[in-house]
């Protein structure tokens, strides 16, 4: 199976040059050759820095980004301090704003936005969980100047205008998982289970209730397991909430989770119980894709965390430095589907840090 491309790579092309080129050939003073032209090797390149000194948004920028406090972040941080080091050459500033954990979400949240202000962040990339509990603090931003960018979590929230943020860059949670949905029915499934450990959360529940309409469009039943957002990655408490399920209802046969963590929870709990239920997942780690190339797992919805965190900080400064904005407000950069067929190149990237 082949990978679905996005129009998120076509960005990064093109902002790896525009950086690698902010040198230029602009002349400082050029000296005639004999026949009075100036050729190019003469022409000395202007620094970075002083060009996006002499930029419209004149003045070191301050980009902040926050993000969130799982393996999966790991790699989106990876792909998101990569372009705070361009920024950095550049002569502006760079902060990554950690949420320490998942217990709750949208309140701990709303107070790294807070925080982004009160370090005079001049533009800011936040993923959106809780539309409710962050959209106070994300208007104190924009009204206080900061260009808010979203990433990863909160599509529907810009679209709907709950935040006012210039772009979003992700994947559309809701067809991931109409996606896994899909191809857990194309694998036979009859009865999915989608495991909820952030209820409440817009990216959870969008992927249950994608993954739910998905395998119901095929025939199939869909159900939602909702626990406490204290479970997250709690392979104690998930796995005893999911063999009760199992035990309560035989007839899953198949199980999604919406996060890396969770993930590894329940194939745990399905080897405990020696169990040939399928398994998916939401996100991509080293332990999902170790399993769907032993035949573990079924497959994993990718929605490339690495390059989530690259977009959001490279165009959070190139639009706070020099107004460059993209002409569509979302640039997506999932989903897609890892399976058996195409696992072993996924698996490539990750010693570098960038699966």
């Amino acid at each position: 199976m082949s990978f679905k491309r996005v129009t998120g790579l076509l960005l990064v092309v093109l902002v790896l040059g525009l950086l690698a080129g902010c040198g230029g050939t602009t002349p400082d003073v050029e000296e005639p050759t004999e026949a009075g032209v100036t050729t190019e090797s003469q022409v000395e390149p202007e620094p970075v820095a002083q060009q996006a000194g002499e930029a419209p948004g004149a003045g070191a920028r301050h980009v902040c980004a926050i993000g969130g406090a799982d393996a999966f972040f790991a790699v989106v941080k990876n792909g998101a301090d990569l372009a705070g080091s361009l920024v950095t050459n550049a002569g502006s500033e760079y902060t990554w704003i950690p949420l320490p954990n998942y217990d709750n979400i949208g309140p701990d949240m709303a107070k790294l936005e807070e925080q982004a202000i009160a370090q005079g962040c001049t533009s800011l990339a936040v993923p959106v969980w809780d539309g409710q509990a962050q959209a106070p603090a994300l208007q104190q931003a924009a009204d206080a100047g900061i260009a808010v960018f979203m990433y990863n979590s909160g599509q529907p929230l810009m679209e709907d205008g709950t935040i006012d943020a210039l772009g979003y860059f992700g994947t559309d949670e809701y067809k991931a998982g109409l996606a896994a949905g899909g191809y857990f029915a194309e694998n036979g499934a009859v009865h999915v289970m989608c495991v909820n450990t952030q209820p409440g959360a817009v990216n959870h529940q969008q992927r249950c209730a994608g993954a739910i309409e998905g395998v119901t469009a095929a025939g199939g039943e869909g159900e939602e397991l909702i626990l406490p957002p204290e479970t997250f990655g709690d392979a104690a408490a998930i796995g005893a909430a999911v063999t009760a399920a199992l035990t309560d209802d035989p007839t899953i046969d198949s199980i999604t989770t919406g996060s890396a963590a969770d993930a590894d929870a329940v194939a745990e709990a399905l080897s405990a119980m020696g169990s040939d239920v399928m398994q998916g997942s939401f996100d991509v780690s080293e332990n999902i894709l170790n399993r769907i190339a032993s035949g573990e797992a079924l497959f994993a919805i990718d929605q490339q965390g690495w390059l989530q965190g690259w977009l959001a900080v490279s165009q959070a400064w190139l639009y706070d430095q020099f107004a460059i904005l993209p002409a569509t407000n979302a640039i997506l950069t999932g989903p897609a589907v890892i399976s058996a067929d195409n696992v072993a190149t996924v698996q490539a990237g990750v010693v570098d840090g960038y699966r």
